[in-house]
């Protein structure tokens, strides 16, 4: 766990990035899509603001999106506690997505640089 945290290498996207939710993907090109999650209630998906707008789609919340660049095994233990820890210690909610290969945090557009200060100190306590 300790050699994850060690090399956790925050990177923040440029952009802002909306949850918002649709009936069918039919209208919205994949290209657009930073991810999507099927619900009883529609799907979820995360793009863009500005793609967001341009379809129409309603959402509540803008978020910066950071990823870890750390290769993270989907079996690890901890390290979301870890992070999302040192993220509520500053008073920072976050929404986590973990892939196949890395972890990606969404916290509040307002919070982005704050996040990004919080995991590199996290890391930064285990090198």
């Amino acid at each position: 766990m300790s050699k994850l945290l060690r090399e956790l290498q925050p990177e923040l996207h440029p952009g802002e990035y909306v949850f918002t939710t649709v009936d069918t993907l039919k209208k919205l090109p994949e290209k657009y899509i930073v991810g999507e999650f099927k619900e009883e209630e529609g799907i979820t998906v995360i793009i863009e603001r500005a793609i967001a707008d341009q379809f129409g789609l309603s959402y509540n919340y803008i978020a910066s999106w950071i990823t870890l660049s750390v290769d993270s095994p989907l079996n690890a233990v901890g390290l979301t506690a870890a992070f999302s820890a040192a993220l509520a210690a500053q008073g920072i909610s976050c929404n986590v997505v973990a892939a196949y290969h890395h972890d990606h945090i969404f916290v509040s557009k307002s919070d982005g640089e704050k996040a990004m200060k919080a995991l590199k100190e996290l890391s930064d306590k285990y090198k």
